[in-house]
């Protein structure tokens, strides 16, 4: 089966785009009373914008999905099509079952989004044949071209995989599982039109394992808050300058998984305190989310100055 044609035009504007830069997952703006603030949002997005991403993914995880209504979820998109004006493609979360990703994917697309990325969905396990057909009918309802996110309960085995890229609008496969034995297999299996973007929590610690086994495009958190450090490390990786990717993991990127895994949720909420830190519109998170100790928020505070001086070669 091969992609339709406006599945293979977004692939290849995503291939293009992974090859100069990091993937954008933008933070969600809202004000201190939990209410979505757009304006903050829409400035907040036009400095990442600025720094070029490969792509901006708006509403998924870093964004936070979950705790958007759609209303205000089709908003946020619509304003992400509007700021990225088409320099790159602007791939929307969907999630939770079908029928509540269809209305997602319907909303991004009336938005304008060029993709969506199917979030696994809520709650229960499933078996190969269910994880397949929900891919099917997702994509079954909308014409926007699909990737599908594998981590947590979902988990592509060799036959899964081979069957949802038969689907003409699945253009890709985000992993988080970070089992790279598997995902070497998958990947091997794979037809050579599918994408495989790296998904795992603070990505550039396992960038170069990804990379090893043919998934080098990553999604960084940390470009969320500091392009300048993220596209630091993305410029040395491309470059084979592994003295300099030694000196960013080690003092700057593994200490921060360190701090995030201090409590539940820090791989947001710490990245919407650090771009705070930085003087970005983006507010606090929302429930069920908390934001950082101030102990937390102190060492933080230390890391992003240490990661800023590496960055800047200092």
């Amino acid at each position: 089966m091969t992609l339709n044609t406006a599945a293979q035009e977004v692939a290849q504007r995503l291939r293009d785009g992974m090859a100069h830069g990091v993937l954008s997952f933008p933070l969600t703006s809202f004000r201190e009373d939990g209410s979505l603030d757009l304006d903050a949002y829409r400035e907040y997005l036009a400095a990442q914008l600025a720094t070029e991403p490969g792509a901006v993914f708006p509403a998924c995880g870093t964004g936070e999905f979950t705790a958007l209504d759609e209303e205000e979820y089709g908003q946020v998109i619509a304003a992400a099509v509007d700021v990225a004006g088409g320099r790159m493609p602007v791939v929307a979360g969907i999630g939770y079952g079908y029928a509540q990703a269809l209305r997602f994917a319907r909303i991004a697309e009336e938005a304008g989004a060029d993709a969506a990325l199917v979030l696994p969905h809520y709650l229960v396990k499933a078996p190969q044949d269910g994880l397949v057909e929900q891919v099917r009918r997702i994509a079954a309802g909308t014409r926007l071209p699909l990737i599908a996110y594998q981590r947590d309960q979902v988990a592509f085995t060799i036959d899964g995989l081979r069957r949802i890229a038969e689907i003409p609008t699945v253009i890709g496969v985000k992993d988080g599982h970070s089992d790279l034995d598997r995902l070497q297999r998958l990947t091997l299996a794979a037809p050579d039109h599918l994408l495989f973007f790296n998904g795992a929590a603070t990505a550039e610690v396992q960038a170069r394992a990804y990379a090893a086994v043919g998934v080098p495009a990553y999604s960084s958190a940390v470009h969320a808050f500091a392009p300048e450090i993220a596209g630091a490390f993305f410029t040395a990786l491309r470059d084979g300058d592994d003295e300099r990717v030694d000196t960013l993991l080690r003092d700057f990127y593994v200490p921060l998984v360190e701090l995030r895994d201090r409590v539940p949720g820090y791989a947001v909420s710490l990245v919407k305190a650090a771009a705070r830190l930085r003087g970005k519109p983006v507010g606090p998170v929302r429930a069920p989310l908390t934001d950082p100790a101030p102990a937390d928020l102190a060492d933080l505070e230390k890391l992003l100055e240490t990661g800023l001086a590496l960055a800047a070669g200092r």
